[in-house]
Parts: structure tokens; C-alpha cells; sequence
């Protein structure tokens, strides 16, 4: 579709709008403007088209860090206003993703795709993102790009320092993160920052997670309750070794077994350095479980429903700002559907409801009264 500009004059105020070219009538979008703004755009106020190039221009200029503070302070002001679930404290979860597909090479921070016969079939984009768990509120607030000369474990340390550099060191009472971040520079960075850490405990830790099957295999659970229609046992101890160059004392490690109606049976070992003095296991479990909503209200639902993986423009910098309005976007109407809306004891409807509650009253007849 095609843009025009549409200038006007108001109180000595200039101001420019987007409208439909083909739609001169429908509702546009308007801001403030002044002579440079029109002219840094390429689209003076007094009429042009604005089209994709304009906004490719637009954004390969743009600097991201407005709209990082803009997220964090979103973050703070709804931890202020009480927005929080927080019986088990406010999680950062920290995890690796890649997005936009293209054929070709296109910026730098494209890595090339390669097919079983090691040829390069395409390029893809690998992002980590950060989101607010374990609340509630699954709200995504920043994301870190890496190019194939970087990688997704020096990107996650970058993501995590500038997310408590933003939020603040108290904002949060824990990190969680998958296998891939629990060596022992990650975790040393995450206990640098003031923050405890809950980390998957996986097969590229063979000797703790192996001393930990031989120990637990031979024990009862130490806990065991329902989690809503699931049974869950619980094996806990914080007196395993730290593996080399771990500058722990010791590490606390957690297994857990879910038992689901049908039978389905999960299990999962994790390691963290909070004493059970300070954490305890059920807290720690939910802590532990609140990695996964990273990848079902962030990754799933980032691209699934709100096209992040769509390439608007081919452009480094275009891409990190595309990437970080979709999380400005998901944080924005998650705490006004799920808050703001919540208000009362109904259920919170899902983006996809009010979509079709939507279309359901724009189908009934105008009210001619």
C-alpha cells in the first residue's frame, strides 16, 4: 500500500500525517513535525509519497537504545504498580532463537545455512532475548543480534549486563536459562551482577549430572505435592562439587518428575547456587519451570502471531528496530489485556478472543437510536 503525506496547520503547530494514497478519507496517523523532520525523511510536509523505501531509510538510522529504555521503563513502572505475581520473586530469563530466513546474504549479521550436503541453502538471523518470567507476565524487553563471527553465549552476556545496567540490579530475584549458558564464565558473570542463578543441568555436564542420577536414583523424593492435576516429586541437595574453573563452593542441584493425567512423565535435573536456606524446593522447582515460558509467550508466540521472523528490511540496524517494537508491542498489550483488563474475576481472554469479539460487533447492525 502506498503513503502520502498530509500536512496542516494548527495554534503556529505544523503537523504531518500518514494517509492511505488510495483512501483519502480513512483515519490516519499523525505527528508533531517540523521543516528538518520532513527533510531528513525525504517527504516535506506539504505532500510525497512514503513508501517502504522511506521507512527502510528511516530505520537503518534509528538508535535502539530509546527504544530499550522505553522497555525498561515500561518494566519498572509496572513492578511499581504492582503488576507482578511475585510469591516466587521476579525471573529474567535469558535464550537463543534464529529468525528471518533469506535466500540471500543481506547484512552482517546473516549466518549461512547449510544443507546436508554442506551447502549453503539460505541465511538465517540469531537473535537471544530477554523477558520478565515466573509473574504472571511473560513480557519480552530486550533482544541482542549476533553475527557468525559472535555467538549466541558472549551474546547472552552482553543481553544480561545492559538488562541490569537498565533495570536495576533489585528488579529481579533470580536468572534462568537453559544448558547452553551453564558454563562457569556465564554463571561467574551472573553472580558478578548480584543476581542467583537457575541454570538446566544437562549432558555438557557429564560428571555433576551423572553424580547426581547415581545419588537421587537411590534416594526417595524429598518433596512430593500436586501442581495443579500433575503429581510432582522432588530430589534436592546443595552439596555436589563445583566441575573446574566453577569458583563455587559447592552447587545445589534439583530433579524434578511430573506425572500428567495421561500418564506423560517429564523429568529434568537443574543446578543453581541458592542455599535451600534461601530458596526452597517447590520455589525453586516453579523458578525452574519458568524458563519454558520464555519459549511458549515469547518464541512461539513472537513468531507465530506477530511475524517476527518476517524480514521488513534487509538491513542490520532495521531488523534489531523491528525486533524490539514486536517486544515494545507484546509487553504493552499483555499488561493491558492481562491487567488492565483483567480487573474482576472473569477469565483473561487471549489476543486471539478479542480479535474475534472484534469482528463479532463490527457485524452487528449500527445502533440508529
Amino acid at each position: 500500500m502506498a503513503w502520502r503525506w498530509s500536512a496542516s496547520t494548527t495554534d503556529s503547530r505544523q503537523s504531518f500525517a500518514l494517509v492511505p494514497a488510495d483512501r483519502p478519507g480513512a483515519a490516519h496517523l499523525g505527528f508533531p513535525c517540523c521543516g528538518k523532520v520532513g527533510a531528513f525523511l525525504g517527504t516535506p510536509c506539504s505532500g510525497g509519497e512514503f513508501s517502504d523505501d522511506t521507512l527502510g531509510y528511516f530505520t537503518e538510522r534509528l538508535e535502539p537504545t530509546f527504544t530499550r529504555t522505553a522497555l525498561a521503563q515500561v518494566l519498572r513502572r509496572a513492578k511499581r504498580n504492582k503488576a507482578f505475581e511475585t510469591s516466587g520473586g521476579i525471573g529474567l530469563a535469558v535464550d537463543g532463537t534464529t529468525v528471518g530466513w533469506s535466500a540471500n546474504s543481506g547484512c552482517s549479521l546473516c549466518h549461512p545455512h547449510r544443507n546436508t550436503h554442506d551447502e549453503i541453502a539460505g541465511y538465517q538471523h540469531h537473535v537471544v532475548l530477554a523477558s520478565v518470567v515466573g509473574t504472571g507476565l511473560s513480557l519480552p524487553f530486550d533482544i541482542e543480534p549476533y553475527g557468525p563471527r559472535d555467538s549466541e553465549y558472549a551474546a547472552g552476556q552482553r543481553l544480561l549486563r545492559r538488562a541490569i545496567e537498565h533495570l536495576g540490579v533489585r528488579f529481579a530475584a533470580y536468572v534462568v536459562v537453559d544448558g547452553g549458558f551453564a558454563t562457569a564464565p556465564f554463571l561467574h558473570t551472573v553472580g558478578d551482577l548480584g543476581l542467583p542463578i537457575v541454570a538446566r543441568l544437562k549432558g555438557n555436564l557429564p560428571e555433576l549430572l551423572a553424580a547426581a542420577e547415581k545419588r537421587f536414583g537411590s534416594q526417595p523424593p524429598k518433596l512430593t505435592f500436586a501442581h495443579g492435576s500433575d503429581r510432582v516429586e522432588l530430589w534436592d541437595a546443595e552439596d555436589f562439587d563445583p566441575w573446574e574453573n566453577l569458583r563455587w563452593e559447592t552447587v545445589r542441584v534439583l530433579f524434578y518428575r511430573q506425572q500428567k493425567p495421561d500418564g506423560e512423565v517429564i523429568e529434568a535435573f537443574w543446578l543453581t547456587d541458592s542455599a535451600i536456606a534461601d530458596v526452597s524446593s517447590r520455589v525453586l522447582y516453579h523458578r525452574a519451570k519458568s524458563r519454558w515460558e520464555i519459549e511458549n509467550q515469547g518464541f512461539n508466540d513472537a513468531k507465530n502471531r506477530h511475524d517476527l521472523e518476517h524480514i521488513c528490511h534487509h538491513h542490520s540496524n532495521s531488523l534489531l528496530i523491528t525486533w524490539l517494537l514486536a517486544c515494545l508491542a507484546l509487553t504493552i498489550e499483555r499488561l493491558y489485556r492481562l491487567r488492565y483488563l483483567r480487573r474482576g474475576t472473569h477469565r483473561p481472554h487471549t489476543a486471539a478472543d478479542f480479535v474475534h469479539l472484534l469482528w463479532l460487533s463490527l457485524s452487528r447492525p449500527a445502533d440508529t437510536s
